[in-house]
């Protein structure tokens, strides 16, 4: 207890010293500073002086605190590494892992020095302070200090930078008693002609086949007998009201085999996975145009809310989204595919049916390098639907990324980059979930955007695209719909490439 009231007033001391001495003030944040040693790239976020940093890029400053026998135990203080929106003046908490975790990120000086708690095993205690009884003398003495700076220096400052769109909010489905989303009930398919030729892929929980069916060459999705509740899970959303659209794989139909094993068929894709596809190729901007933009009007189009003719189609979240689960037919266009992880946001099942595919997102979160932020950390709201949807635009701008960072024309007179995932340049091939919390979540880092780009007439458009799909904040990210007619406006640079 003693360390932490000295701690607090060389912080007090040490503020009155930077408002009296530091013209830079007028303008820039102080936050409270102390890292660990893994933690030191923070160091570079402003200049340090004992406990206090100065930021220079951004208004923010967070905190992480480890809770250790009930209490929280500072792991982290310092200036945020990037500018992005911190509308609190306190240091309210957030917490992340299970309750293991706490963060905050608030937009007053010295803020992160005393964070506002309550335990989640009982919220109706009244809320801890970080600083606790005994320090509450030191914590005075830190306001009084802020006012007597704010006295001595009257500075304007700017408020943080926000987005220009506004995003919709999803009301809650979950909430609604009037059931309007009903399955459209399909026969089983006579899989009794179904003649499997060869394996395409191995996933974590099916095979998929190239076969023949009535005919025509199929995709066959054969899941093992232990693994139905998958099959159905996915077999639920293909058979969605209104679920046809360009964007998204055509569902043919699904049956069981007599060894047990479930079968799902639906149309080929020729050139197989996104993945796969970018492996073996290189794009015009012509054809990663046509990429992207069927891309992004599959995933509006399952985000959408759609009534007509008497049938509902929900909104749909992905929560798989990877290029691993994207498919590239012969027209060079995009399809979704692999929606066993996904979850139908109904008005109809209660706030029951949310909340059992909850369980589900715990133990299975998609593929790891695509994972948004708020996954890593462990901080998805469990109460907005909302934030289930802005998942997948965080891993569709990653996506775009990846599609464009193989497109020839953007690479005229260098040699195209090596077909790469998500940061793997900067995290190497095996990425670890510890090495990318600490990457996207505590360093906001994304996959690098090539310099020469900003030389481009394009460039900046795609930055910015880029950008705001995989934003740290759900809530500032686009929709799906926006993404989509961004793309739609990049077509005008299209004349460029022509030949």
């Amino acid at each position: 207890m003693m360390i932490m009231q000295r701690w607090l007033l060389i912080s007090a001391l040490e503020s009155i010293f930077f408002c009296i001495s530091s013209q830079s003030f007028l303008q820039k944040r102080q936050c409270a500073f102390q890292v660990s040693p893994q933690n030191s790239n923070y160091t570079a976020a402003g200049n340090v002086s004992g406990s206090v940093q100065l930021c220079e890029s951004t208004q923010c400053c967070v905190g992480y605190f480890l809770i250790i026998d009930g209490q929280p135990t500072v792991d982290l203080l310092a200036c945020d590494v990037a500018e992005k929106s911190c509308p609190d003046e306190v240091c309210k908490a957030q917490t992340r892992f299970g309750g293991r975790l706490i963060k905050c990120v608030c937009n007053t000086d010295l803020c992160n020095s005393n964070i506002t708690w309550i335990p989640e095993s009982d919220e109706t205690h009244p809320t801890l302070s970080y600083s606790s009884d005994g320090t509450m003398k030191i914590v005075v003495i830190l306001a009084v200090t802020m006012a007597l700076c704010f006295m001595v220096v009257f500075a304007k400052r700017g408020f943080f930078k926000e987005k220009k769109e506004n995003t919709p909010s999803l009301d809650d489905y979950t909430f609604t008693k009037l059931c309007s989303c009903q399955t459209v009930k399909t026969s089983e398919t006579d899989i009794s002609d179904i003649k499997l030729q060869q394996i395409v892929s191995h996933g974590h929980f099916a095979t998929v086949w190239k076969g023949r069916h009535q005919g025509c060459v199929v995709a066959v999705k054969v899941y093992p007998a232990g693994w139905k509740d998958k099959w159905s899970a996915e077999k639920e959303v293909y058979e969605l009201p209104l679920m046809n659209h360009a964007g998204i794989v055509p569902f043919l139909g699904a049956g069981r085999k007599t060894d047990g094993s479930w079968l799902m068929v639906l149309q080929f894709a020729e050139y197989g996975s996104l993945h796969s596809f970018l492996c073996k190729h290189t794009t015009s901007w012509t054809s990663s145009l046509n990429l992207c933009q069927s891309l992004s009007q599959g995933l509006s189009y399952l985000h959408s809310d759609l009534h007509k003719h008497d049938m509902h189609k929900p909104p749909v979240a992905h929560r798989d989204l990877s290029s691993f689960n994207v498919l590239v037919r012969a027209d060079g266009t995009c399809v979704l595919c692999d929606f066993g992880c996904s979850t139908i946001l109904r008005s109809c099942s209660g706030q029951r049916h949310l909340h059992n595919r909850m369980s589900i997102m715990e133990r299975q979160l998609g593929t790891l390098c695509y994972m948004s932020p708020e996954v890593l950390e462990g901080s998805v709201n469990l109460r907005n639907t909302w934030c289930l949807l802005q998942g997948d635009i965080y891993a569709l701008g990653l996506l775009l990324w990846e599609i464009w960072m193989r497109c020839s024309d953007l690479f005229q007179g260098t040699i195209v980059p090596q077909r790469l995932l998500p940061y793997q340049s900067e995290l190497g091939v095996k990425v670890t979930l510890e090495n990318l919390i600490v990457h996207v979540c505590y360093m906001d880092q994304r996959p690098s955007i090539p310099k020469h780009w900003k030389l481009l007439p394009q460039g900046s458009a795609l930055q910015e695209l880029f950008e705001d799909c995989w934003d740290c904040d759900p809530d500032a990210r686009l929709t799906a719909q926006c993404v989509a007619e961004r793309i739609d406006r990049l077509a005008s640079f299209q004349s460029d490439y022509s030949q």
